[in-house]
């Protein structure tokens, strides 16, 4: 079942494509989902497109420039 407030679509990918994403995905220990977002979101930022913060599990952990001062 789709994550609330997720789209969900068919893709239809190259098999040994989805190989690669899939063991990107075990290596960083996100799910293949989260780890398709991420790589559709690192692209579209190196096209100089700004979206908001990626939300729930698949989300990479926050850096020191987004970490709050004690």
């Amino acid at each position: 079942m789709a994550s609330p407030g997720k789209k969900s679509f068919p893709l239809r990918v190259d098999p040994e494509l989805w190989a690669e994403v899939e063991r990107l995905a075990a290596q960083e220990l996100r799910s293949v989902n989260a780890q398709a977002e991420m790589l559709l979101r690192e692209a579209l930022a190196r096209r100089g497109v700004k979206l908001g913060a990626p939300r729930g599990r698949g989300a990479p952990p926050a850096g020191p420039e987004t970490q709050e001062e004690p």
